[in-house]
């Protein structure tokens, strides 16, 4: 009997001396990290910008490129998504695994200004949406969460990531927690009704100055699509001005991210008036882009024709930063990884190509495969995560091939660095391949020189890419420049077409074939063709540095390469 007790009031002890256990832990971490900021600032993550470019102090100014994943943990029960699906640190370590050297984790403003809400626990919060089935998923994935107030399960993952040696970007995607976004939202813009601009900035104060001593917490976005009737120029430079002045008072070592107007599409402004800082070398500025910016022009228009369109209003709208001497960060992009939806697949191959040619900054959206609750349903599934519903495979890994070269920098900040240009294919994330003519590895791209002639030279040699004959491989010739077929011109309204004339005086544009070796056909979908897909098509003659891009994280299949022929006709 005495047994039996002992037994039964472990069994009503365990899951306090649990939360004690963990609260211990949490406070040492605290405690651990509060001493890093005030005794060695110096281990944190020393990212500033350089130009265009974010590079590592630490490393001379090394270039670092972000390759980040959009992290939920702004939705109605304010905790990071896929805790009842996964350990936090499996979770973590399933990024890493994935190639991402980063997370854009979102929060509502009101989990550190309402002080009600952050001290809830995630138990408690979740009981309140009705979620039992979560919390039972917790208690076997995250047992020692569970009952943490909804701030420090915040800290707990952040730590987890850092812990991971994941870089951090905190996104203030809200105030209130719930999904975003629309005009009416009370999200919006600086007075809105839940929008308070004191609120504002004394939250994301509060965030920079807790997340200090945490080494790999590189950036800060202020906030997240700002959007609505409220939305005005005077407005925006006030605020923005000030939570920058307020964020980097409080953590001079991370980024300040800011975002512009409409749904973070509009950046414009900023080419007649920049905004006024008393700091440098810290800011950097994020759009968003989908193929729903477009509404259903990818599939109701011809997509070189809107592939074009679109990204010459990009250039307008943020673009010109680059050239301003800013990082801009691509923080929101995504698709449907079903794969059926031709609007998202056409803006994706698009969006890949002028990616890779500016060598971008970027963040996925997103990692999730389910959330908890969302605009009223439970468990709904994400198709725009790269995890499945139940957080533990991929959802589509030719997707995540696809992306593989872009979680690399093309380029360094480096002017004086040994460049050249190669040939990258955006629908199926390959290049064109040293010795070979078919597509592969970005790591083991053809280097090439493109000479004002619009010649494509074997770099290093008095080779070029010749146009034989219709419906044949591209060939390695040598007779370079002395007639049109070594001559390669990006044509059409999307820039990607790459074209030449071949021996036979016909106009051909680079295409793959069905083994993905590159040959010439007929140029397809050049203009009005509203059905028709290019993507075959769509190449990009990129900037490129020596040093390699790593190969994708998840294993390419190989595929036959022919041996490149070399031509002296």
């Amino acid at each position: 009997m005495r047994g039996s007790f002992r037994s039964y009031l472990l069994f009503l002890l365990l899951p306090l001396l649990l939360v004690i256990h963990e609260t211990v832990i949490h406070n040492r971490r605290r405690h651990t990290n509060n001493n890093a900021a005030a005794d060695d600032d110096d281990l944190a993550l020393a990212l500033s910008t350089s130009s265009r470019w974010i590079v590592d102090d630490r490393k001379g100014g090394e270039r670092v490129k972000l390759s980040c994943v959009n992290w939920v943990s702004h939705l109605d029960a304010a905790v990071a998504e896929g805790l009842s699906r996964q350990p936090v640190d499996v979770i973590s370590k399933k990024i890493v695994e994935m190639g991402f050297n980063c997370v854009r984790v979102t929060y509502p403003l009101f989990l550190f200004t309402d002080d009600e809400l952050g001290s809830m626990t995630m138990r408690q919060s979740m009981m309140k949406l009705g979620l039992s089935g979560s919390i039972a998923g917790v208690q076997v994935n995250n047992p020692l969460l569970v009952d943490l107030p909804l701030v420090n399960v915040f800290q707990e993952v952040v730590s987890n990531l850092n812990e991971n040696n994941v870089m951090i970007i905190l996104d203030n995607h809200l105030s209130k927690p719930g999904w975003c976004c629309n005009d009416n939202d009370g999200n919006g813009f600086f007075g809105d009704l839940y929008f308070d601009p004191k609120v504002w900035i004394e939250g994301i104060s509060r965030v920079a100055s807790m997340f200090k001593g945490y080494n790999n917490v590189i950036g800060m976005s202020l906030r997240n699509e700002l959007r609505g009737r409220r939305q005005n120029l005077k407005t925006w430079y006030k605020y923005m001005q000030i939570g920058a002045e307020r964020v980097h008072a409080m953590n001079p070592n991370v980024l300040i991210i800011i975002s512009g107007l409409n749904y973070d599409l509009d950046l414009s402004f900023l080419q007649t008036n920049p905004v006024s800082l008393s700091f440098s070398k810290k800011l950097v500025f994020e759009i968003h882009w989908y193929g729903f910016s477009d509404g259903d022009d990818w599939i109701t228009g011809n997509a070189n024709e809107v592939c074009g369109r679109v990204i010459d209003k990009i250039a307008n709208n943020a673009l010109f930063l680059l050239d301003q001497g800013y990082p801009l960060f691509v923080s929101e992009w995504g698709v449907d990884q079903s794969g059926t939806n031709d609007n998202d697949n056409r803006y994706l191959n698009c969006l890949l190509g002028w990616a890779a040619e500016n060598d971008l900054d970027w963040a996925l959206w997103t990692l999730v495969g389910s959330y908890y609750y969302r605009e009223g349903v439970i468990g709904m599934e994400e198709t725009y995560g790269l995890l499945n519903w139940n957080w533990r495979e991929l959802r589509n890994s030719s997707f995540l091939e696809k992306i593989s070269p872009l979680q690399s920098p093309f380029q360094a900040p480096d002017s004086n660095a040994l460049g050249h240009k190669i040939i990258f294919h955006p629908s199926t994330g390959l290049c064109m391949q040293s010795h070979s003519s078919s597509l592969g590895p970005c790591s083991n791209a053809l280097e090439l020189d493109y000479t004002q002639e619009k010649i494509l030279i074997v770099k290093g040699t008095n080779y070029c890419l010749e146009a034989s004959e219709m419906h044949t491989p591209v060939r390695v010739g040598v007779m370079c420049g002395d007639d049109s077929s070594t001559r390669w011109e990006a044509i059409s309204a999307s820039k990607m077409h790459l074209s030449s004339t071949d021996k036979n005086g016909e106009i051909v544009c680079l295409d793959i074939d069905s083994k993905n070796n590159i040959v010439t056909n007929d140029c397809k979908c050049l203009s009005k063709e509203y059905s028709c897909d290019p993507s075959s098509q769509w190449f990009k003659v990129i900037n490129s540095t020596s040093f390699n891009i790593a190969p994708s994280p998840i294993s390419i299949s190989q595929r036959p390469i022919l041996d490149g022929s070399v031509s002296s006709n």
